[in-house]
């Protein structure tokens, strides 16, 4: 019995009590059941507070309820035990059968299983690391590039439509600077002030000067433009290739210059307008403005100045509406730590748009990740580059670690550990157990030991009946993770999988001993194995980690 059927069970004899009682059953239903965890297993396997939730509408105490559930709940074939705990809740335990039912539906669900329908139908937009095209990633960057598509895999796996996008800074003044930079490095000359330095920049201006050897007789705002498109198309695609080797991809690569395309009939005049159709522009001193006090921000915000320029508010504007226009419903936007100015300012943007602030747009806000003994990019000069980092300690262990933490809570990672091959590694630890299960298959074929037979009621160990359970709870956790944008969640429940797998293998063998015959026994137990390691392989994924078979 997995989880949702046990939910389905409980609703149904909750459903069956409380309409003996002629109340309104319509609100009874699986997820106000909501199955969680004792916290102590020797408590059960499953609990549930149904009956205090459910007790006050029909006026009722609420271990009364449960002690009446209790007994119809009992009855139902699969579980062995039921309890009654504190005011109400109900600690329920599986039997064997019931909890080893599990591996035949995860190995028949196979990389499908852990998915759910708890976002269905929601459409999101999922806007994460966006940095400026002139240099490369940093350290700064890493946290949400790693974060921010485990975030993504997980709401897909909860049924969302998402869409992961990567806005392009590539309008303003920073990109006129690049542009001189470039230009400067082609023709051998010393860096602007303010300019960007760097051995990246020198690569650029060599890359500009053999594409374009006649820079130096050009008009200086025409080579500048050139130096600048051509160290552009670099840069934005070494920033997609350093992203690829992370296992991050972007399904839409936005371009701020798109807002800004038209004379008088840009995106960003078309919002100004749209925005004063709503009601919430207004022009004073010679500035048009948005009233965005009106939704909770600390004052009104210029979105286009006296001078005739647009303020980067407008930019947001018409990039947010945008979003919409292209049938997002809900927009996430993953920040970086120094943003948080930002939070009012979209909320109240969302607001003057039409939207729900509270329900259309997300910002999650992350800190600040360090990293021991990390040393500065030789390329760039004073930046610690995200391709040092994954070259250093390896994608796998720099996506896991960072996918492992509430985005947050400041993080530092212990180098010495993450390259470390032992058990106090956490992305080690996990990867080990797959390794291990298929270390196990590769045995059991050596042995004779196929999946021909299936009987759960074999599978009576204590460890055995742990195992099944932490398995079964993996959709919801994905669920969870989802609807939190919490993908630490995985990785913990990963972390917890793996020691109940070790546990089982030090005490039940897939393998006969000696000359011992195969038995149903050790059928059976291929199947409990092989779905914990499709479980692992499913979990990993989701962060963006790969699977070894071998360690």
């Amino acid at each position: 019995m997995n989880p949702d059927a046990l939910s389905t069970a409980i609703a149904e004899a909750t459903r069956e009590v409380i309409g003996a009682r002629d109340a309104d059953v319509s609100e009874i239903t699986e997820s106000l059941v909501a199955l969680e965890r004792p916290k102590n297993r020797d408590h059960g396997d499953w609990a549930t507070s149904i009956a205090l939730k459910v007790a006050k509408r029909i006026d009722m105490n609420p271990r009364e309820l449960a002690a009446e559930l209790h007994s119809t709940l009992a009855a139902i074939p699969g579980i062995k035990n039921v309890d009654i705990a504190g005011p109400g809740f109900l600690n329920i335990t599986l039997d064997a059968a019931a909890a080893g039912e599990i591996a035949r539906t995860i190995l028949a669900a196979g990389s499908t299983f852990g998915h759910n329908d708890v976002l269905a139908g929601q459409s999101i937009n999922l806007e994460f690391v966006s940095a400026n095209p002139t240099g490369p990633l940093h350290i700064g960057h890493t946290r949400w590039a790693g974060l921010g598509d485990s975030i993504g895999r997980v709401l897909r796996a909860s049924g969302a439509t998402v869409a992961s996008e990567f806005y392009i800074n590539d309008a303003g003044a920073q990109m006129d600077v690049f542009g001189e930079s470039v230009l400067a490095a082609a023709l051998g000359e010393p860096t602007p002030e303010n300019g960007y330095p760097g051995e990246y920049v020198q690569e650029l201006g060599k890359a500009a000067r053999d594409r374009r050897p006649d820079l130096a007789a050009l008009p200086r705002e025409e080579a500048i433009t050139i130096a600048r498109d051509i160290g552009y198309e670099l840069q934005l695609q070494e920033i997609k290739d350093s992203l690829a080797r992370f296992n991050v991809t972007f399904d839409v690569w936005f371009s701020e210059r798109t807002l800004h395309a038209g004379e008088h009939d840009s995106l960003i005049d078309k919002a100004i307008d749209r925005l004063r159709a709503q009601g919430h522009v207004y022009d004073e001193d010679d500035a048009v403005w948005v009233r965005t006090t009106d939704f909770g921000d600390d004052k009104d915000r210029v979105i286009r100045r006296g001078n005739g320029i647009f303020t980067y508010f407008a930019a947001d504007a018409a990039y947010y509406l945008s979003k919409g226009d292209r049938g997002f419903q809900h927009k996430i936007y993953l920040l970086g730590a120094d943003h948080h100015g930002y939070v009012h300012r979209l909320k109240a943007l969302a607001g003057s748009a039409g939207d729900d602030p509270d329900k259309d747009i997300e910002i999650l806000i992350g800190q600040l990740v360090s990293i021991n003994g990390a040393k500065l990019s030789k390329r760039a000069g004073n930046i610690i580059e995200l391709n040092d980092l994954r070259e250093w300690l390896g994608t796998d262990a720099l996506r896991y670690s960072l996918a492992r933490y509430p985005a947050d809570s400041p993080l530092s990672l212990d180098p010495e550990l993450l390259t470390k091959k032992s058990n106090d590694n956490p992305v080690f630890y996990v990867q080990y157990a797959h390794a291990r299960t298929c270390a196990v298959a590769r045995n059991a074929a050596t042995a004779g030991v196929d999946r021909s037979v299936f009987r759960a009621e074999l599978l009576d160990h204590q460890t055995e009946a742990d195992l099944a359970n932490a398995l079964a709870d993996f959709p919801r956790v994905v669920a969870q993770s989802a609807t939190l944008r919490e993908p630490h969640r995985v990785a913990r429940y990963l972390e917890e999988l793996a020691a109940f797998y070790h546990r089982w293998y030090d005490n039940c063998r897939v393998t006969p001993l000696g000359d011992d015959e195969v038995d149903d026994a050790h059928r059976t137990r291929l199947w409990l194995n092989d779905s914990a390691g499709q479980v692992l392989r499913n979990g990993l994924d989701l962060l963006g980690v790969s699977a070894p078979e071998r360690m």
